[in-house]
């Protein structure tokens, strides 16, 4: 378990599965993510982690890394009940990852919003990733339409 200012991060387990699906059915959601698949939660390359405020699972964080030594890097996603956004919970769930991330010695951390995800992108820099460029039709959204994504990156020492 992590814990950040306002947020606990803690394994997902199959339990978690209907909390995570009525999370990913909200339009807001389900409109970045689309529907919610508990056999994600098996899936040996991604580690995913419950985002639980005040007792309750408020959406999910995951990351990923490359193990290749002239690579070595992690890369980030979270997702969050619209109900709570705008309260700074997403930069608490992302800085308390990013700094377990780097305590496992990552030197660069990623994340990738939708080009167009302004409040996810706001909510990155206040940890203090910085965009690098726009991936051209970078991600099929749920809908089947290809849209741009933001690559966005942080180095251990610029972590706020």
């Amino acid at each position: 378990m992590l814990a950040g200012t306002h947020v606990r991060l803690r394994e997902a387990t199959t339990h978690d599965a209907p909390a995570l699906a009525e999370i990913r059915a909200k339009p807001e959601v389900f409109h970045r993510w689309g529907p919610f698949d508990a056999e994600d939660l098996a899936d040996d390359d991604v580690e995913i982690l419950v985002v639980e405020h005040e007792g309750r699972t408020v959406g999910a964080i995951q990351w990923s890394e490359e193990s290749d030594q002239d690579y070595r890097h992690a890369g980030i996603d979270i997702y969050l009940d619209p109900s709570i956004h705008g309260r700074g919970l997403g930069s608490d769930a992302v800085r308390t990852l990013a700094r377990h991330l780097i305590d496992r010695g990552h030197h660069r951390l990623v994340i990738d919003p939708a080009a167009d995800n302004e409040p996810a992108i706001r909510c990155y820099a206040k940890v203090g990733f910085r965009p690098v460029g726009v991936m051209r039709r970078y991600e099929r959204g749920p809908d089947g339409t290809w849209h741009d994504g933001l690559l966005m990156d942080l180095l251990a020492e610029e972590l706020t």
